[in-house]
C-alpha cells in the first residue's frame, strides 16, 4: 500500500498510490513511473496521505499567546524573545506549517528568523515578513511604531519596512481589540490615504494586507486595492458580524482581493449554547458564507501570537473555519494551501505538490479530505526538500529523493 496524494488541484486523493520525486528541495516528478522510486533509500510512507504543506497567512512571530497587554509584550527581553520565536518556528513546522505570512512587529525581530529558517539553521515555516505595522497616530499597534498620517508620513513608514526587506506591507484600515483607545468598528484612515500605502508598496512590488474589522474599514481597503482583507468581521456595537453590509461586500466582488479570515478554535466553543446557537454563531456564519455565495475568494488564518491562540493552531482551527464558511473539507484545505498562495503572491512557489514548486509536503495517517482532524495525525513534514519527522527528528535532507509508492522518501 503506498502513499495517496492530494495535490491542491483536485477534488480528491489519487485513484492510485503515486510517488513524489524531489530533488535540491523542489518537486521534480509526480506519478507511478517506476523509476521515480529508484535510486533511493527511503522512509515509510505506506498507508499514508500526502497534502501540500499548509499555509498561516497571518501571524504574529514576536507576540506570546501567554501574554495578554501590549506593554507585557514589549518588555520581555531580546534574548529571551529570539528563543521563544525559534521554539515557535519549530511547533509551527512540526504541525505541517510550512509557509507562514507575519504581519507585524516592532523591532523586525522576525526579519531575523525568517533569514535563519532561510539559511537553514533553524527549523521553521517559510516566512513573510510584513514589518511595522502603517497605523494612525495612536492608533492599533502604534507601540511598534508606524504611525503616520499625511502621504509623506505614510510613504515614509512603508519604505522603513523596505529597507528591512519586507515581504509585504501591513496596514490598520481600523481599530483592533488589543490597543486601548482603538474601537475595531471605527475607520483610521480613508481609501485615498490607504491607496497611499498600496502604491508605495506596489511601486517595489510588494503586496498590502489591511486589518479591517468594521464595514467602513473594509471598503475603504477594497477600493484602495489591497491585497486581503485581515479579519473582515462585519463589527459594529454589538460585536462582530452585527454590522454586515452587502453592498460593501458586492464592491469586494471581482477585485484581485481575498478575505483574510481568523477565527481560532475558541470560536467552536460559540457555535452554541445549551443547545442553540449563539449569535454570535448565527451572525458570523451568514457573513462568512455571504461573501462565499458573493464569490469574494477566503483564505483561512489564525492571528497567532494574541492572547490564547498558538502558533500551531492552524490545523486544528480549520474544521472550525469550515464549519462558520460552509465549507467542504476540500474547499478548506484549498483555503490554507492553493489559494493562500496565490493570495500572498506564492503560487509559484507552494501551495501544490507539482513539478518545479517546492518541496512542501505534509503526510499524515487518514484522509483529510474525509475528516481534516486526520491533518493533526501527523507522520512527516517535508519543507523545501527537508523532511522531518513528527518528532522533529531531520529524516532526510534537501538531496533527490522519491516519496510514495514503494513507501520511500
Amino acid at each position: 500500500m503506498g502513499l495517496s496524494v492530494w495535490d491542491g488541484r483536485g477534488d480528491a486523493v489519487s485513484a492510485e498510490p503515486l510517488t513524489l520525486r524531489v530533488d535540491d528541495g523542489r518537486i521534480v516528478a509526480l506519478g507511478t513511473a517506476p523509476e521515480l522510486s529508484s535510486d533511493a533509500e527511503g522512509i515509510d510512507c505506506a498507508g499514508a496521505f500526502a497534502v501540500p504543506g499548509l499555509i498561516d497567512g497571518h501571524v504574529h512571530m514576536t507576540l506570546d499567546p501567554e501574554i495578554g497587554p501590549p506593554a507585557k509584550q514589549l518588555a520581555v527581553a531580546r534574548d529571551v524573545l529570539h528563543v521563544a520565536m525559534v521554539e515557535r518556528a519549530r511547533a509551527m513546522l512540526l504541525a505541517g506549517i510550512t509557509t507562514a505570512r507575519d504581519l507585524g512587529g516592532g523591532e523586525w525581530s522576525e526579519f531575523l528568523l525568517r533569514d535563519r529558517i532561510a539559511a537553514g539553521l533553524v527549523p521553521g515555516p517559510r516566512l513573510l515578513c510584513a514589518g511595522q505595522p502603517v497605523t494612525s497616530p495612536d492608533g492599533h499597534c502604534h507601540f511598534w511604531g508606524g504611525e503616520a498620517r499625511t502621504p509623506d508620513e505614510l510613504r515614509a513608514v512603508v519604505a522603513r519596512q523596505l529597507a528591512h526587506d519586507a515581504d509585504c506591507i501591513k496596514v490598520m484600515a481600523t481599530g483592533g481589540v488589543m490597543t486601548k483607545g482603538t474601537k475595531p468598528r471605527e475607520a483610521q484612515f480613508d481609501a485615498d490615504e490607504i491607496r497611499v500605502v498600496v502604491e508605495a508598496a506596489a511601486a517595489s512590488g510588494r503586496l498590502v494586507a489591511a486589518h479591517c474589522h468594521s464595514a467602513p474599514g473594509i471598503r475603504n481597503a477594497s477600493e484602495a486595492g489591497v491585497r486581503t482583507v485581515e479579519h473582515c468581521s462585519w463589527s459594529g456595537e454589538d460585536g462582530f458580524g452585527s454590522d454586515f453590509d452587502p453592498d460593501v461586500l458586492a464592491g469586494m466582488a471581482g477585485r484581485e482581493l481575498w478575505i483574510s479570515a481568523t477565527p481560532n478554535p475558541s470560536w467552536g466553543k460559540r457555535l452554541e449554547k445549551e443547545g442553540q446557537p449563539t449569535p454570535f454563531a448565527t451572525r458570523m456564519k451568514a457573513c462568512m458564507r455571504a461573501a462565499r455565495e458573493a464569490g469574494v475568494p477566503m483564505i483561512a488564518s489564525t492571528d497567532a501570537g494574541i492572547p490564547g491562540v498558538r502558533h500551531d493552531v492552524l490545523p486544528r482551527m480549520l474544521p472550525v473555519f469550515a464549519e462558520y464558511a460552509g465549507l467542504s473539507p476540500v474547499e478548506a484545505l484549498r483555503a490554507v494551501t492553493c489559494e493562500v498562495a496565490k493570495a500572498i503572491g506564492l503560487e509559484r512557489v507552494t501551495g501544490r505538490l507539482a513539478d518545479g514548486l517546492s518541496a512542501d509536503v505534509l503526510i499524515v495517517d487518514g484522509n483529510p479530505l474525509d475528516d481534516l482532524s486526520a491533518l493533526q495525525s501527523v507522520r512527516h513534514v517535508v519543507a523545501r526538500g527537508r523532511c522531518f519527522s513528527a518528532r522533529g527528528r531531520v529524516v532526510s535532507e534537501r538531496g533527490a529523493a522519491p516519496l510514495g509508492a514503494t513507501g520511500g522518501l
